[in-house]
């Protein structure tokens, strides 16, 4: 069965970054969902109740899992609006990792000052995405705090994963 890592957290916080060095360190083959991509870009839909990215980014993760080994998931993915998101995850992978990074606002906004699209969003869009511990019910979500680098959150992860699979007999 393919295994699922699902990264969440408020704008900022190093999701992406994140995401695109595990799929490195996990190898080609490795299908990664961005929230952003889905709903902005493929879709171009406003997020929130009703927004067609949930319907759309469940059967991109169940293709991942008949046809990958590994799928990584990441956005904001607010925790009400795409819980039926979380719910499809859990169906289709074994082992589903949750990560939220639980960071302050102003580290959020440090963060992103350094980005390349820094331009295309400021504070006041940030302030107005913020939710404040967004964990979402039933997710065994483990905390990213703003003291962990993203290649330790990477080291982290796979440490995760190998462990998960030594415990399967895999």
């Amino acid at each position: 069965m393919a295994r699922c890592v699902l990264l969440r957290g408020n704008s900022g916080s190093g999701k992406s970054t994140v995401a695109r060095l595990l799929q490195r360190r996990l190898g080609r083959g490795t299908l990664m969902i961005p929230q952003d991509v889905v709903r902005r870009e493929m879709l171009y839909a406003r997020d929130g109740a009703g927004t067609p990215a949930v319907a759309l980014m469940i059967e991109l993760a169940r293709w991942g899992a008949a046809n990958c080994e590994s799928v990584i998931v990441e956005g904001i993915l607010d925790a009400e609006v795409y819980a039926p998101l979380f719910d499809a995850l859990r169906e289709a992978f074994d082992p589903l990792l949750a990560f939220y990074y639980d960071l302050p606002f102003e580290e959020t906004l440090r963060r992103h000052a350094t980005k390349p699209n820094h331009a295309d969003f400021g504070e006041a869009d940030m302030r107005r995405w913020w939710k404040e511990r967004d964990l979402a019910p039933g997710l065994r979500e483990e905390i990213l705090t703003a003291n962990v680098s993203a290649e330790a959150a990477v080291e982290q992860i796979l440490k995760q994963l190998d462990e998960s699979a030594k415990a399967r007999g895999q």
